[in-house]
C-alpha cells in the first residue's frame, strides 16, 4: 500500500510555523495569498482590528479568463496593489500562506510590486 503524505496538513503546518512570526499592523498591514487549482486570491489585512482592508481574487465578475495560471495571478497582484494605494497603502509584508514562493505565488507577488506595493 502506498502511503501519501498530506500535503494539505504540510502547507497548514508551514503556514502556522510563518504566522508566528508575521503578524500585519494598521501601519505595515500583511498581504496574505490563498491558492486553490482553480483560483487565486489575495488580501491585505490589519490582523491587529482584525480586519481585511483590500481583497482582489480571480473569481471577481470583472475578471476575465481563466484563474489557475500566472498570468492571472500577476492580474491579481496588480489589482490588489492598485486597491491598496487607493486607500493609501504603499508598505506590505507577504504572507504566502504556507505555499512555495514559486510559480503562482511568485507571480501574484511580483504583480502586487509592479503595481506600486513594497516588500
Amino acid at each position: 500500500m502506498v502511503n501519501r503524505p498530506d500535503t494539505r496538513a504540510q502547507r497548514i503546518k508551514r503556514h502556522r510555523r510563518v504566522r508566528a512570526k508575521i503578524s500585519g499592523t494598521p501601519e505595515i498591514p500583511r498581504l496574505d495569498v490563498f491558492r486553490s487549482h482553480a483560483n487565486i486570491y489575495a488580501q491585505i489585512i490589519d490582523d491587529v482590528g482584525g480586519v481585511t482592508l483590500v481583497s482582489a481574487s480571480s473569481v471577481e465578475k470583472a475578471f476575465e479568463g481563466s484563474g489557475s495560471n500566472c498570468e492571472a495571478a500577476a492580474k491579481v497582484g496588480r489589482l490588489v496593489a492598485e486597491r491598496a494605494k487607493a486607500k493609501g497603502i504603499e508598505n506590505v509584508c507577504f504572507d504566502r500562506g504556507g505555499y512555495l514562493y514559486h510559480g503562482r505565488v511568485k507571480a501574484l507577488a511580483d504583480g502586487a510590486r509592479e503595481g506600486g506595493l513594497n516588500f
